[in-house]
């Protein structure tokens, strides 16, 4: 089994597609993450994407995106047919310190495709999945899953979690809600203590996972050795340094909201150097303004912003206000 990287802290940013972009996770980083992952990407659209890039003298980097700020730095895959999701996978090799694999997302067109929260329901294919990645790379492989699809098989990961130690799979996350829940209800933070009792390998908990007070009481409760934070850093990079800090001495400093809206100033500007959609900057932009007074308008005026340079404008007069 390959090493995992050297990890400098237990609090590491999820991957969230239209959120953790480049310019987000090198915050992230910056504020303290010790792991991030990128947006999850098909394993077809890869090798797609590899063979025109390499027509054009060009690397898969011009595709995903990243920053060698970022390390350790984890990509991660989607996509169950074989043939492609082994070439994805040594085409990312040399670019990144692991391979994540999902089997978590819930989306409707991801599931369909027998990919993310719906491969845990097929056991066989799985296994196939798991021998596939660990033979075609040396570096890690870490796998991010469900519980279940549906709260009548909502203890599926068991079943999954054994194949994957079996196959070599190195680091496992898990998000306690099953596939049918999406993001509704509560995460059900036993389940992680139940798969940390049943693997050898290291455990990440995810879900719901929101201050650094809920971050102690998770890796008590369980004890995973790492955590996993999504919505809870979104518009929010300073969670990790809180959590670490927090972790470490039980105090942790508050930020602003100047802070924040600062915070998403220096965001646009490193949005510069990568090929992120405006769309999602503007939605960043509502994320990083949430809880504002006068919110509501602010976030009119930043959705009626046609450019970088509106939107900056927007949080500076803000900032200045």
């Amino acid at each position: 089994m390959a090493q995992l990287p050297n990890f400098t802290s237990k609090v590491f940013l999820a991957p969230m597609a239209g959120v953790s972009d480049p310019a987000l996770r090198i915050m992230c980083k910056k504020m303290g993450a010790g792991l991030v992952v990128t947006e999850l990407t098909s394993v077809n659209a890869i090798v797609a994407k590899h063979e025109q890039l390499e027509s054009q003298s060009k690397n898969i980097t011009e595709f995903i995106e990243f920053s060698e700020k970022e390390r350790p730095l984890s990509v991660q895959l989607f996509g169950s047919d074989i043939a492609a999701l082994e070439k994805a996978a040594k085409i990312v090799e040399p670019h990144f310190d692991m391979i994540d694999y999902n089997m978590g997302c819930p989306a409707p067109h991801i599931t369909k495709q027998m990919a993310g929260g719906a491969l845990l329901q097929n056991a066989d294919l799985t296994r196939q999945i798991f021998r596939t990645l660990v033979n075609a790379v040396k570096k890690p492989i870490s796998l991010k899953m469900r519980i279940g699809v549906t709260e009548e098989n909502n203890s599926l990961f068991l079943d999954i979690a054994k194949i994957a130690e079996q196959e070599g799979i190195g680091m496992m996350t898990l998000h306690p809600r099953t596939v049918s829940q999406g993001y509704s209800g509560h995460a059900d933070w036993d389940m992680i203590k139940k798969l940390k009792q049943n693997v050898s390998v290291p455990v990440v908990g995810n879900g719901d996972i929101t201050s650094p007070e809920i971050a102690k009481k998770v890796l008590d409760y369980t004890e995973c050795d790492y955590l996993m934070i999504g919505r809870g850093a979104m518009g929010n990079p300073f969670i990790f340094e809180q959590i670490n800090d927090y972790l470490e001495s039980g105090v942790y400093k508050k930020y602003t909201l100047t802070d924040r809206l600062e915070a998403f100033v220096t965001y646009l500007e490193l949005t510069e150097k990568y090929h992120i959609r405006f769309a999602n900057i503007k939605q960043q932009a509502i994320r990083f303004t949430k809880g504002t007074v006068g919110g509501g308008q602010l976030r009119n005026r930043l959705s009626a912003a046609t450019n970088t340079d509106d939107l900056k404008e927007l949080l500076l007069q803000k900032v200045t206000v």
